[in-house]
């Protein structure tokens, strides 16, 4: 695959268009929204993409915080986090590159779980969703393991973009810990009420 995010908007568009609702299943019933609770660490490798990428980062105020969540953008989200795990290799940053952590695209077709929430979120944006409302986050997993996974603030609560699952979740459903998220006020990250510090993120 010599572009897999190419292939993967074709792929997506025929999807949507030919997809039922009963493919995607029900939207989730509304749930309480996760709290921020101050300023928090950003991750390293987050300020390395950040710096290389600067307008993937940037936060636009006039942009919506909130997605409406209708039928049309349920699929969409559904689609897009299996379409992308499905496209992905898994392999960690030192396997691939040789260093203990890297945020950036997975345009090898390899990545850990940053470069898919990464992936996931610029074929979001370009599908017409406001990058506001689609943040990063850093949670601790079942195993305890830092990881990351796209938290997509809806009107129906806040829901998870996980590589690990081909389900879009509340996030008060995924059996994570929730550390930290990128803020939708500024380029950096607040605290959602559990301490953590730098930590670098699962391979898986």
């Amino acid at each position: 695959m010599k572009n897999p995010i190419v292939a993967l908007l074709f792929i997506l568009a025929g999807t949507l268009a030919s997809g039922g609702a009963s493919a995607y299943g029900a939207r989730p019933h509304p749930t309480p929204a996760a709290t921020a609770h101050g300023l928090a660490r950003a991750p390293s490798g987050w300020l390395q993409f950040c710096s290389a990428r600067p307008a993937d980062c940037a936060v636009d105020p006039q942009e919506e915080a909130l997605i409406r969540l209708d039928a049309r953008r349920w699929r969409l989200l559904t689609a897009i986090n299996r379409k992308v795990n499905s496209a992905i290799m898994p392999q960690t940053d030192e396997e691939q590159w040789g260093v203990i952590e890297s945020w950036d695209y997975p345009d090898s077709g390899k990545g850990d779980c940053e470069d898919y929430a990464l992936l996931k979120r610029r074929l979001l944006v370009e599908a017409g969703l406001p990058r506001r409302a689609l943040r990063l986050a850093v949670v601790l997993d079942e195993n305890g393991e830092g990881h990351a996974v796209l938290m997509v603030r809806t009107d129906r609560g806040d829901l998870i973009l996980d590589n690990k699952r081909d389900a879009v979740l509340p996030w008060l459903a995924t059996g994570y810990v929730f550390v930290k998220r990128e803020s939708q006020d500024f380029a950096g990250w607040v605290s959602l009420g559990h301490r953590g510090g730098d930590m670098t993120a699962s391979p898986h």
